[in-house]
């Protein structure tokens, strides 16, 4: 596809700031550029806390967003715009669509480049978790989303085969924690940012619980912050091959460790997307949100998107990002029973 492309465009400015699966969701996409196009370098600007998403990436540098300084306010994103068009920039690539990015995508056009923005897709999204007239069909993936910003400068994308980087090898520092045994790795990230996207506790220790009595499992749990950190701690004590790992490595650790999983089973939520990004396998579990809004992690099957009963729960879903309580839905996502998430759990690893 490079060697088809007569495309003047020789280097592309990307800016996706956050949230931390939206950043991860841009990687396949950026793997695949990257593949398709070895001529043409990428600049990634994002918060310096994604780095390691974009680590061992060839043909593209990341440039770190100083949000507290000299990013910040009006005259921060002139001194970016100054920043990264220093850079020698061709063209820009606008996966964020919010205020910030649209100035700064302005000033690349009013100095003469190129740019194309993400259409988020608004009022689909609108119209797929509206309690009345709600149109319940899938929407465009936002991985689909970003290649059409891509295909807009010039640069048609195929992500029919993916890349993902070998799995990491893990330092002692690791293997210390969860040991060396020959066992499968099960990752399990209960949390989200959102409480109406967070599977019931209750049924979770039903799931950890069954799944340990197979001493073939290790299971790692994954989340952060003081609060989750606890009920980590309280959810791993009971079993001797269920570990938190909250807390004990570096993100860039974790990302190493989330590779070698040969399972995750995560929320809707960041863990999803980074596990996808890396090649892992990933069982979503969903409850206000829904896959059809285009947030399925990369490169998964629908089957493995296990979702509140809509029959029971018929406004579902309710919210594109969870952040909409809807009263009588709290326990939406107890339609989703234990023995149908260990059974997804079980078919990946036989």
């Amino acid at each position: 596809m490079a060697e088809l492309s007569n495309n003047k465009i020789k280097h592309i400015a990307v800016m996706r700031l956050s949230a931390m699966g939206d950043v991860a969701m841009t990687v396949p996409v950026l793997r695949a550029f990257v593949k398709q196009y070895p001529m043409v370098k990428l600049t990634v600007i994002s918060r310096p806390f994604f780095k390691p998403f974009f680590d061992g990436i060839p043909n593209l540098e990341f440039f770190a967003f100083d949000e507290k300084q000299r990013h910040k306010g009006f005259l921060g994103l002139l001194r970016l715009f100054s920043d990264v068009k220093k850079l020698k920039i061709d063209a820009f690539a606008d996966l964020h669509n919010v205020l910030r990015s649209k100035v700064v995508s302005l000033l690349f056009v009013l100095s003469g480049k190129k740019r194309a923005t993400v259409d988020k897709g608004r009022e689909g999204k609108k119209e797929l978790t509206r309690a009345e007239n709600k149109i319940f069909t899938p929407l465009p993936t936002m991985f689909e989303r970003h290649t059409k910003v891509f295909e807009e400068l010039g640069f048609p994308l195929d992500l029919s085969n993916p890349i993902f980087p070998e799995k990491a090898v893990l330092n002692a520092d690791i293997l210390a924690i969860i040991g060396n045994q020959n066992q499968k790795l099960i990752g399990i990230a209960p949390f989200a940012q959102y409480d109406s996207k967070v599977y019931p506790l209750d049924l979770m220790q039903e799931v950890i619980a069954k799944l340990a009595e197979n001493q073939i499992y290790k299971i790692l749990l994954f989340g952060g912050g003081k609060k989750e950190i606890e009920i980590l701690n309280s959810l791993a004590e009971p079993f001797e091959n269920v570990i938190n790992m909250a807390g004990k490595i570096k993100f860039q650790q974790e990302l190493q460790l989330i590779s070698n999983l040969d399972v995750m089973l995560s929320m809707d939520s960041g863990n999803a997307h980074i596990a996808a990004m890396l090649g892992v396998k990933v069982i979503t579990l969903w409850g206000a949100t829904h896959p059809y809004a285009g947030f399925l992690p990369f490169n998964q099957s629908l089957e493995n998107a296990l979702t509140s009963d809509r029959s029971q729960y018929p406004k579902l879903p309710t919210s594109v990002y969870g952040n909409k309580v809807v009263e009588g839905y709290e326990d939406a996502m107890r339609t989703i029973l234990p023995q149908q998430v260990i059974d997804k759990v079980v078919k990946e690893l036989s």
